[in-house]
């Protein structure tokens, strides 16, 4: 039985790799010919016709371009008529029209999300199910999806207990080595990681807080660019029971705010480490920026550094 010859006797047969090969080439030419075209500052092609009269076109019109070429390559021809068929159809494709028919699908989307959308916050039981149902669909894809249900129940819980504020600065995450991810808690009131001082309260109820920013290290002398020259041993006890003194003053108009907790962002050195121990004070030091603003924030209160005002 005789096969049908498809070819022309000038035609060429190209198979697997180099039919592959052919394909990738004529992409790229045709890619490397229109790109320099595209953009606000796309560059002019000068075309001239091999017919006669030789005629001159300049333009950076990609269809126009690949419509005056003379192509061979399958793929590369693929291209040409695509774009004839697009330049036909929508015509050349100007970033305002891709804008406006991106407004259009979000005008359309948000009428869909309009029709759909269901307010349950007047039911608790209802609402706090949709709370849920978001929490799990947003950890799906990350790496608490093995736990989601247990995570989405922590960051449900976190949220309800701001009573209906957004700042979601009040909810403080702790990071702590060891375990796994399903020991994580989350805890009543407000977390601390810090040690108390020596010898005093490690345990308060109904506490009055002082959070504060002041330095707790006068005993030190800070006076940059001076010099104290002293003669005696006993001059140097002098100076220190003065700065003692100074401290002392500074502890007693802390203790008559009435106090029984104080939180301070910097250092609480031994001495009114002391003096706080023995006013029976739980003395917290060096809670950094972020540990005394968190704690203002949830006791609705304001950072301080001067104390001469207990009122």
């Amino acid at each position: 039985m005789a096969v049908e010859k498809l070819l022309k006797d000038e035609a060429t047969e190209e198979k697997g790799e180099r039919a592959r090969m052919a394909s990738f080439v004529g992409t790229m030419a045709i890619a490397d010919l229109v790109k320099t075209t595209l953009g606000p500052k796309g560059m002019d092609k000068i075309l001239q016709s091999t017919g006669r009269g030789h005629s001159v076109t300049v333009t950076n019109d990609g269809a126009t371009i690949l419509k005056s070429l003379h192509i061979d390559n399958p793929a590369a021809k693929v291209l040409v008529d695509i774009s004839k068929v697009q330049d036909d159809e929508v015509g050349d494709v100007h970033p305002m029209t891709i804008i406006s028919g991106y407004l259009m699908a979000l005008e359309c989307a948000r009428n869909a999300l309009l029709d759909r959308v269901v307010d349950n916050k007047q039911d608790p039981e209802k609402f706090e199910s949709d709370l849920m149902k978001i929490a799990m669909t947003t950890l799906s894809s990350k790496i608490l999806a093995q736990d989601k249900e247990h995570f989405s129940r922590l960051a449900v819980d976190a949220v309800m207990r701001l009573k209906g504020s957004t700042n979601l600065e009040s909810i403080q995450i702790i990071k702590k080595p060891g375990g796994s991810l399903i020991d994580s808690f989350l805890d009543e009131g407000f977390i601390l990681d810090k040690k108390i001082g020596v010898g005093q309260p490690k345990r308060i109820e109904n506490a009055k807080i002082l959070v504060a920013n002041t330095a707790m290290d006068t005993d030190k002398v800070k006076i940059y660019g001076a010099r104290v020259r002293v003669d005696s041993m006993a001059k140097v006890a002098e100076i220190e029971a003065a700065e003692k003194g100074k401290m002392r003053e500074k502890v007693q108009k802390i203790i008559n705010h009435g106090i029984i907790c104080f939180v301070n962002r910097q250092l609480i050195y031994n001495f009114p480490e002391e003096l706080f121990a023995d006013a029976g004070i739980l003395a917290i030091e060096h809670a950094d920026f972020d540990g005394i603003e968190r704690l203002a924030l949830v006791t609705g209160g304001e950072i301080t550094s001067t104390f001469d005002n207990p009122e």
